[in-house]
């Protein structure tokens, strides 16, 4: 039972953020077409994949790890602290909620795109300081305060041992 619901939230939260608000964006905007492919398409490529990798990469990970979803109905039940974790603390964040939207705001040169990937992270870096890392504290304790301490929110850093 737990692929579909890992399933379920991979094509809605993602869906929506990273595929439905950039075309209504995009929509707004009339800059809704397929630029020439140049530089600036190659690198969007390139950040949208990296995004994207590591939405999956978090999604198997809570799943097979963690016993749980990325979702917030349905957290981990075990703290996952390896793989992606170790670098850096919101690599879900990261994929889905900056490095899609940029690789989207270069693909299509849009500044519109840009600013909805800067409002993204501003919404997830509040919600994650005020509702989300108190909460894992609350439920992880000792282990999770360490983690705080040694492991970036946003900037990934090799791991210290």
């Amino acid at each position: 039972m737990l692929w579909p619901k890992i399933t379920l939230m991979f094509i809605i939260v993602p869906g929506v953020a990273d595929v439905l608000i950039p075309a209504l964006i995009l929509a707004a905007f009339r800059q809704l077409r397929l630029p020439p492919f140049g530089i600036s398409q190659g690198i969007g490529c390139l950040l949208a994949a990296l995004g994207l990798a590591a939405v999956i990469w978090v999604c198997q990970a809570f799943a097979r790890r963690g016993k749980g979803t990325p979702a917030p109905f349905d957290p981990p039940r075990r703290f996952v602290m390896e793989g992606l974790y170790r670098w850096v603390r919101n690599p879900m964040y990261i994929g889905a909620g900056i490095l899609i939207p940029l690789g989207e705001a270069f693909f299509f040169e849009t500044f519109w795109l840009a600013l909805y990937a800067a409002l993204l992270w501003l919404g997830l870096h509040l919600y994650i300081t005020r509702f989300e890392e108190p909460a894992l504290i609350r439920r992880f304790g000792r282990p999770y305060r360490k983690y705080l301490r040694t492991v970036p929110r946003w900037l990934p850093h090799p791991p210290k041992e």
